[in-house]
């Protein structure tokens, strides 16, 4: 770039945890290569903190600190909310708005619950907001959804999307060990909470889901209508059967076009091992895209953790502070789309059943007529001896059916003599 650089453009960043700081790290470490960037100097104008007499790693400037919100969100061209959580996040960001400064966020649950909201002040306002970091940390897939693939015709997204499931199913897959005891490493190893409840249980990957989703399909995904389901209830024999049928189980974010609308769920899955996804190891996240033109495209790399998450942050800063500095804006919300999301029971898949039964002649034939009276037929199946001689595990491969008609058939089973049990049900995706 030839010529002088432009004003300096004001960074606000609210909230100094552990992405905050490398958020503050960064801006500051390479200013100089920021600044021939953007065509401007990028400046910290100041960090919120509720208390500023907490002590802060040495990266952070004493000087910058304050708990003054409301002064500091007036002086900044570009405010960087790294806060989490939905209030004062969400009163703060539409300050910011109202101030025509223009927003970085990663608060993924904000967005979820607020982004129409968010979306059509910034638009108002005719300011940027970005977002990048909010769905999979330092991997860029916000942007190739938005703007890449803006001229194509995204057909399905699959992702692992939250790191602390995908090191919980790894550990329990490559280890053998059992679901407690791997969600006890994590919280020691730092990679789940002490409450692990929102990860393991899906919320976390849910609001992903609905990020994406309305990315994906143009139209507005609500949190309230994402299916969800965790992995607390997946056991080592759950992980056992699956390798037994070439698959890894996966807590898999899913949003899709099926018929007459859109389908957007988040539930544990078996993933062939030929797919790509299965590769995805440790605490990694992926997201797996399929479009009309482009065909399949994946995205890997660190999900979580300070500077991962503040490397996205920071691609979203230039983004905006370009715009400020040269004029332009970002992309705005596309919505035009108003397809029904369908509820979980007019959803087709695949499915692996395991159970026990009673081992006898005509068992099977009794089995695979119940399945068929629901319209549902059989891919495979596979009889192993259990530990009572009279009895022996099943484990039945499906065709694409309705979850509804499956729900169903789990019922009429628990009305048959011959099933003991029915261990799990889990679906296949990725074939």
């Amino acid at each position: 770039m030839s010529g002088a650089l432009k004003d300096p453009v004001k960074i606000a960043v609210l909230g100094c945890g552990t992405v905050g700081t490398q958020v503050v790290r960064l801006l500051t470490e390479q200013a100089d290569d920021l600044a021939w960037r953007v065509g401007a100097p990028v400046v910290l104008a100041g960090v919120y903190v509720r208390d500023t007499a907490v002590p802060r790693d040495v990266v952070v400037p004493v000087p910058s600190l304050t708990s003054d919100a409301e002064a500091l969100i007036a002086d900044a061209d570009v405010v960087v909310e790294v806060m989490g959580g939905i209030e004062p996040a969400r009163t703060m960001i539409l300050q910011a708005i109202a101030a025509g400064a223009s927003v970085v966020t990663a608060n993924k649950a904000l967005l979820a619950a607020h982004g129409p909201e968010l979306y059509e002040a910034a638009d108002a306002a005719g300011v940027d907001l970005y977002f990048e970091a909010a769905v999979a940390g330092a991997i860029p897939i916000v942007r190739p959804v938005r703007e890449s693939l803006a001229g194509d015709h995204v057909t399905r997204v699959l992702g692992i999307v939250n790191g602390t499931t995908n090191y919980v199913l790894d550990e329990m897959t490559t280890k053998g060990l059992a679901y407690g005891d791997v969600v006890s490493e994590a919280q020691r190893l730092g990679y789940a909470e002490a409450d692990p409840t929102a990860d393991v249980e899906g919320y976390d990957a849910a609001a992903k889901a609905a990020i994406l989703a309305s990315l994906a399909f143009h139209q507005r995904v609500s949190l309230d209508v994402v299916h969800r389901e965790g992995i607390s209830t997946v056991t080592a024999d759950d992980v056992a059967a699956a390798a037994d049928s070439g698959h890894v189980i996966k807590l898999l974010a899913i949003a899709e076009r099926v018929d007459g609308g859109v389908a957007v769920r988040v539930h544990p899955a078996l993933v062939p091992l030929t797919h790509p996804l299965a590769g995805v190891h440790g605490a990694f996240n992926a997201v797996f895209v399929e479009a009309e033109a482009a065909g399949s495209l994946m995205f890997y790399g660190q999900g979580a953790g300070g500077a991962p998450t503040a490397s996205a942050v920071l691609g979203d800063v230039v983004s905006v502070a370009r715009h400020i500095a040269q004029g332009g804006r970002g992309p705005l919300e596309s919505n035009y789309a108003d397809l029904p999301v369908l509820p979980i029971d007019q959803v087709s898949s695949r499915f692996q059943l395991r159970m026990f039964v009673v081992d006898e002649p005509g068992m099977l034939a009794e089995i695979a007529g119940t399945l068929g009276r629901r319209g549902i037929s059989i891919e495979t199946v596979r009889q192993k001896p259990a530990a009572h001689d009279a009895h022996a595990e099943v484990v039945i491969a499906t065709h694409r059916a309705l979850e509804s008609d499956m729900a169903s058939v789990l019922e009429d089973f628990k009305a048959l003599d011959a099933v003991l049990d029915i261990s799990s049900v889990l679906r296949i995706e990725g074939e």
